[in-house]
């Protein structure tokens, strides 16, 4: 169940090719790492997994508003092991 006045959002994330080297020497479950981040900026991971096709990684969260997002976002893409995030707000069929 969504917290009162927080959004969902999907993020797409793609490794870069140092990155899957080093996932594949040293294979690491991200989901904490993920969670923390998220929760430093108010929000609450829904589910975290691994993807087929032009993005490695799909991030279900729930964040305060757009700018927790884009902090989301910016913090993936600044760590290095990302080469492109993709961020959609999700909006429920209710």
């Amino acid at each position: 169940q969504k917290e009162v006045g927080m959004a969902l959002y999907m993020f797409e994330a793609a490794f870069t090719s140092d990155a899957w080297a080093t996932l594949a020497k040293n294979p690491q479950d991200r989901t904490e790492a993920v969670r923390t981040l998220l929760q430093g900026i108010g929000g609450k991971l829904i589910s975290y997994y691994f993807a087929f096709g032009d993005y490695d990684v799909v991030v279900l969260a729930e964040l305060p508003d757009n700018g927790a997002a884009a902090a989301t976002a910016i913090a993936v893409a600044a760590g290095g092991a990302i080469r492109a995030v993709k961020t959609t707000p999700l909006l429920s069929a209710q």
